[in-house]
């Protein structure tokens, strides 16, 4: 079996005041793409930022590639691997789109691997390449998201954490997102991936997780997932 890189345990989180992850645990294992899906408000997103550091957990435990990393920074879990693609892109609006990339190396010296990264990024999408000078605040959302993805694979991953990458984007910029997910999954990138579009998020993946209330409530292979009925009434509208 593949080594487990990410695992958390009976993880409590509060957030505004309300206890809004009430002991999860889940894991990721080398080579995987998991989704996390769940209607709003479930928690998924305060688990996401649990697990990055940028919320305190009250309860539980978060381990990276075996070792404890529960209250550790943004910062610091970027140089070990862990890397997320947050809710709302978060991409410097006033920086061109290269100088968004090579912030997203800021970790690393190779300045010829930096380089060639960058290379890399442009080939899975062709769009920044053609934008590479323009400001990203001019970007449409769909391209910032690109951008976003871009921008965290230049940290080179060992997992990679995608946070509702297709909210609030058009269909056919959706199926755009998908599509890059999934090839960065091929080039061998571990992802999680939380996303309230749970058909596709489970035709993607290899196995997934259903959370309502602050709890995971089903977990699976993701294509089982994709044809049980009470997953498919909950989430797929049938």
């Amino acid at each position: 079996m593949a080594q487990t890189l990410l695992k958390v345990s009976g993880l409590k989180v509060a957030y505004g005041g309300i206890q809004a992850v009430k002991g999860v645990d889940f894991e990721v294992r080398e080579g995987e793409l998991v989704s996390l899906i769940g209607s709003n408000g479930a928690g998924k997103t305060t688990t996401m930022k649990a697990i990055t550091g940028t919320l305190p957990a009250l309860e539980g435990q978060i381990e990276f590639l075996g070792k404890s990393i529960k209250g550790r920074g943004a910062w610091d879990l970027v140089k070990e691997g862990l890397v997320m693609v947050p809710e709302g892109r978060g991409v410097f609006t006033r920086m061109t789109i290269t100088e968004n990339l090579q912030i997203g190396a800021y970790i690393r010296s190779d300045k010829a691997g930096i380089a060639e990264d960058i290379e890399k990024v442009f080939g899975i999408f062709p769009r920044l390449k053609e934008r590479a000078t323009q400001l990203a605040g001019t970007m449409s959302g769909g391209e910032q998201q690109m951008l976003a993805m871009g921008r965290a694979l230049m940290a080179r991953p060992k997992v990679l954490l995608m946070d509702e990458p297709t909210m609030g984007l058009s269909p056919i910029m959706c199926d755009k997102i998908f599509e890059v997910v999934q090839s960065v999954y091929d080039q061998g990138v571990t992802v999680l991936l939380v996303e309230q579009n749970a058909s596709r998020a489970l035709q993607l993946a290899n196995r997934g997780y259903v959370m309502e209330s602050g709890l995971i409530t089903m977990s699976g292979d993701a294509k089982v997932m994709l044809n049980d009925p009470k997953v498919r009434a909950a989430y797929l509208g049938e």
